[in-house]
């Protein structure tokens, strides 16, 4: 199974698969897609409208890893399930880190 991220120079990108709407606001381990790749599955309370599902899982994110919410950024897919987060810091850390999430 491939990891739900890259490393970059400066943090990761992660991939997620978002579902808005939800009862509760969680990260619900690893699916892997038809085509083969994985995404870390997040659930968010937030409507999707006006951005505040993304707003809501970069701030889920942020607390699940551990770095403030201004280091998380949706950088693809914003208006799709399928989206790429970008996450400032150390990319060890960050992605020990998410292995860790993914369980």
């Amino acid at each position: 199974m491939s990891a739900p991220f890259r490393t970059r120079e400066n943090g990761i990108d992660l991939f997620v698969r978002l579902t808005p709407k939800s009862s509760a606001d969680r990260l619900e381990g690893v699916e892997i897609s038809a085509d083969g790749r994985s995404y870390l599955k997040a659930r968010v309370r937030a409507v999707p409208e006006n951005g505040a599902a993304n707003a809501a899982l970069e701030r889920l994110i942020g607390k699940a890893l551990g770095v403030p919410a201004s280091t998380v950024s949706v950088v693809g897919g914003g208006t799709s399930r399928l989206k790429t987060l970008r996450v400032a810091g150390d990319p060890a850390v960050l992605a020990l880190r998410v292995e860790t999430l993914s369980g």
